[in-house]
């Protein structure tokens, strides 16, 4: 039997469509230099059958709003004094920037490395999303073809 303590403090990320976790952990690129962090794949539930977890202790200041285009069925337990004291429901963002990448050799973001890749939601359903430049479509509920980039987090040079 697998044994996970429960933390005194920080994010639970429950509810995460199995298979998915290592895709919302490489999204959040946290250091884990800074924070312990419990990656459970797989794990029985009795609503969704498999499931993934991730607890991150400590944190509690990471932006979790667009992790609803990665898997809007997950859940974020915010943990203080070993409790909960709020529960997330993820919401599928209408609008990203620089998460998805687009593959459109003709987009101006292949040529310009500097313009955002900009996406806005078009059919909530199938989460389909519509590049800002050149309209190429991106469906976020396939079968994970596609690129996501990871979440800015400040790099420090050894020594500083």
């Amino acid at each position: 039997m697998l044994i996970i303590q429960s933390i005194e403090k920080g994010i639970v990320i429950d509810h995460i469509t199995a298979g998915m976790g290592s895709k919302i952990l490489s999204y959040l690129d946290i250091d884990t230099s800074k924070h312990t962090v419990a990656f459970i794949m797989n794990a029985d539930s009795s609503k969704h059958g498999r499931k993934d977890v991730i607890k991150i202790k400590d944190a509690v200041d990471i932006d979790l709003k667009d992790l609803g285009l990665i898997d809007p069925s997950a859940t974020v337990n915010i943990i203080e004094n070993h409790k909960v004291v709020r529960k997330i429901k993820l919401e599928i963002p209408t609008r990203v920037v620089n998460i998805i990448r687009c593959k459109n050799p003709r987009c101006v973001t292949s040529i310009e490395r500097n313009a955002p890749h900009i996406f806005h939601l078009t059919d909530e359903e199938s989460r389909e999303y519509r590049c800002e430049y050149c309209d190429d479509i991106v469906s976020m509920k396939e079968d994970w073809k596609n690129e996501i980039l990871h979440k800015e987090r400040p790099r420090y040079k050894s020594g500083e």
